[in-house]
């Protein structure tokens, strides 16, 4: 049943690490939409990701496991093509500051003449507004404390991984 929403929005992103950021994102986004699809980009071009394709995946599903309309994917490609074939309404993203809507900007714009989809795009809370993947992670290895910016299960994964990191 369609109570005016739009049918379903996708949602991409590295999310290495996922952090809390992102997840109030996705909250908001599934409260918008009958399904939101959090589809983690394979991006050859960034540089080697902290997590496995398969631990994003399963840190993100234990992060959302309490909202019934959000499903996690992954895709590589060209993100139009990913959207057409899972026949989106919308592409979501954050946007934490001024510069973050500079760049995505011309990604919006791309993405609709390739596939006709908009692309919606939410602010961040201001509770994280400072709070990106790469921050994390530059914090935590520094052996800062990240807890507040991150979901439990990523950061169990992340001392799992760092201790691991430390025994080789």
């Amino acid at each position: 049943m369609n109570d005016g929403r739009a049918v379903r929005a996708v949602y991409p992103g590295s999310f290495d690490p996922p952090t809390n950021g992102h997840l109030d994102v996705i909250e908001r986004a599934a409260r918008c939409f009958e399904e939101l699809i959090v589809a983690v980009v394979v991006n050859p071009q960034k540089r080697e990701p902290m997590f496995t394709l398969e631990e994003r995946e399963a840190m993100i599903r234990d992060c959302v496991k309490n909202l019934a309309n959000v499903r996690v994917e992954h895709f590589r490609g060209l993100l139009a093509d990913y959207v057409r074939e899972q026949r989106a309404a919308v592409i979501i993203k954050g946007l934490r500051v001024v510069s973050d809507f500079e760049s995505e900007m011309s990604t919006a714009l791309m993405n609709r003449a390739l596939s006709d989809v908009d692309t919606m795009f939410l602010m961040s809370d201001q509770r994280y507004s400072f709070v990106s993947s790469s921050i994390v992670k530059e914090v935590f290895f520094l052996g800062g404390d990240v807890a507040a910016l991150v979901p439990d299960p990523v950061m169990r994964l992340m001392a799992a991984k760092r201790a691991t990191l430390r025994t080789t």
